[in-house]
């Protein structure tokens, strides 16, 4: 099945005001080239071969399509899917799309998260997903960095440990997956999911319950949530700029 990729921009981006209150979160520049994280995630599914990408945007939908356009100078082609009610959430979005005839049945869709950045293969995704004959196939970090520091308890309550950020051993939703967009509709009408609702929350317990094969592809390379203006902070530029293999260097016709 031929692939299409699906980037869910569409949020307000509530947890990075005040700075989404005049640009969409997808648009803040991430990176020493500051670019916009959405182009870092088109560039990155452009050299993973995917030609064709849905973008699902909402909350200031205009600024990403003036500055994506068709995406023809990215090497894509870029359509767009704007919210509106009664379409909401993830799975609204998703659900509008098939709706609309945009996102085509007959697609496995790569559906990335817009506030995702992580340099998953593309190719040995959608070649796991197929050869395991998979309707989803969710790419989970076997490890993950808590955000606060994690204290361990005595009996007494006295604090036995504490430990600044610790990095635990657990299975945790990177924010990219495969899906099979016939088994996606299936299960939304099997359902009755309706035209508001989550896809990790709502969708995929759905295909779970159903006996729908859902299966995970385990990443364990290095990936940004930029999903909050504390988390943005924090973010190392340099190091994104060098797992997502992007040229950093400054345009010949500017002069420092």
């Amino acid at each position: 099945m031929e692939a299409v990729g699906v980037v869910l921009a569409g949020g307000e981006g509530r947890r990075f005001r005040p700075l989404t209150y005049y640009i969409p979160k997808p648009m803040v520049p991430v990176g020493k080239t500051e670019r916009p994280l959405l182009e870092h995630i088109i560039l990155w599914l452009s050299r993973g071969g995917l030609k064709e990408i849905i973008v699902l945007v909402g909350y200031r939908w205009r600024q990403i399509v003036n500055y994506f356009a068709d995406g023809s100078r990215f090497g894509v082609n870029m359509r767009y899917v704007v919210d509106k009610p009664p379409y909401f959430g993830t799975g609204g979005a998703l659900r509008r799309a098939l709706d609309e005839g945009v996102l085509e049945e007959s697609k496995v869709a790569l559906v990335w998260y817009g506030d995702i950045l992580a340099p998953v293969s593309v190719s040995d995704l959608l070649r796991r997903h197929r050869e395991e004959g998979a309707d989803a196939t969710l790419v989970v970090s076997n490890k993950y960095r808590v955000p606060v520091g994690v204290a361990r308890l005595g009996k007494d309550m006295r604090i036995v440990t504490i430990e600044e950020k610790p990095e635990m051993e657990v299975n945790v939703n990177v924010g990219i997956m495969a899906l099979r967009v016939d088994s996606v509709k299936r299960a939304m009408k099997s359902a009755s999911l309706g035209y508001s609702f989550d896809i990790v929350g709502h969708l995929l317990p759905t295909m779970i319950k159903a006996g729908m094969k859902v299966r995970a592809i385990i990443y364990e390379g290095p990936w940004y949530d930029v999903g909050s203006s504390e988390r943005y902070e924090k973010l190392d530029h340099e190091h994104v700029e060098e797992i997502m293999g992007l040229d950093c260097d400054v345009p010949p016709y500017v002069h420092l």
